[in-house]
């Protein structure tokens, strides 16, 4: 006995007439984020706009494509044009038209402040709506990959070594051009462009050994500070108990620079972090975010270089928008 199977008609598919409707359940987040998009307030967007000027892409059209990319882990203004000829989704918030991705990077980076803004009005809507209630919040961190390769970063000490070796290399082409011509007809060198080129990197090199000397100064500081508590601490312990307090002392801070730390030439914000997902090491910030138990919402959010979540706790809780907070706690 033969069993039978389902085939499929791959040119008759083809011709399918698809209806939205039917594709993207009532309850879909798609038609979520253009019901909620409907409701905010975009008059501060389309008043930057100017008033002449080729046909541009409605922002409520962008803002759609953002927010659902977004919720939906597609940050890639060019994944997100694709998205909107192959993701049904994308294609209802876009309105089967399809903005390139130089509009989508655009208009991101155009109106970053604005769409912060946007991100507080839709908390204040879900508030309104009983969504979001001021309750247990979570916060935790992760890395991100900063646009540097950790091949562009340069720690204080090798900092201090190229700097010697590009002196010495001054010094002989300065040397080396008392003789110019008999050098340049045997080598092909010329010395005046030789001698720019490295004066550039010594200036580059001179740039970054400043930018670790000013975070070490503030280092310094914040570690002298925490150490002369610590000894104060000890010493008033001592005064009490009249006795020398267990433990050994706290080490007074090393003032300046230390060997390990690192600049990086192509994003001297970012720092040499541990990865989130291996034991090893790359550019990175830190992202934090700070989630409400019951919503599942965020509601709010920091970005900083420091290598571990000890310190960011607070910084994350005071980005929470005042508006929204106030309106949680009433």
């Amino acid at each position: 006995m033969t069993r039978n199977f389902k085939t499929a008609d791959y040119e008759a598919t083809l011709n399918l007439t698809i209806r939205l409707q039917e594709a993207l359940p009532p309850n879909h987040l798609a038609r979520f984020i253009v019901d909620v998009i409907a409701q905010l307030d975009v008059g501060p967007i389309y008043a930057r706009y100017a008033e002449r000027g080729g046909e541009a892409f409605a922002p409520d059209i962008l803002l759609g494509l953002l927010f659902y990319g977004y919720a939906t882990g597609v940050f890639s203004s060019r994944k997100i044009e694709k998205a909107t000829y192959e993701s049904l989704p994308f294609r209802f918030i876009a309105r089967d038209l399809h903005p390139d991705h130089d509009p989508i990077a655009n208009f991101r980076k155009t109106f970053l402040p604005e769409l912060k803004d946007l991100f507080v009005q839709i908390l204040l809507l879900a508030q309104a709506a009983g969504v979001l209630k001021l309750g247990n919040l979570s916060l935790d961190g992760t890395k991100i990959h900063a646009d540097a390769a950790k091949s562009k970063a340069v720690s204080y000490k090798r900092l201090l070594e190229l700097e010697r070796q590009l002196q010495m290399e001054v010094d002989e082409l300065f040397a080396l051009s008392e003789q110019a011509e008999q050098v340049e007809a045997r080598a092909g060198l010329v010395i005046p462009d030789e001698i720019a080129l490295r004066r550039e990197r010594r200036a580059h090199l001179a740039e970054a050994k400043a930018v670790l000397e000013a975070r070490a100064q503030a280092r310094s500081a914040a570690d002298q500070a925490d150490y002369e508590a610590k000894v104060r601490a000890r010493e008033e312990k001592a005064r009490q108990t009249k006795r020398k307090p267990p433990g050994r002392a706290p080490k007074p801070p090393r003032p300046g620079p230390q060997d390990k730390d690192q600049y990086n030439f192509t994003d001297p914000e970012s720092r040499i972090l541990k990865n989130s997902t291996d034991d090893g090491f790359d550019q990175h910030y830190n992202a934090q975010a700070a989630v409400e138990h019951d919503s599942f919402l965020i509601v709010a959010q920091s970005l900083s270089n420091h290598p571990n979540d000890q310190q960011e706790a607070l910084p994350t809780l005071n980005a929470l928008s005042p508006q929204v907070g106030q309106r949680l706690r009433n």
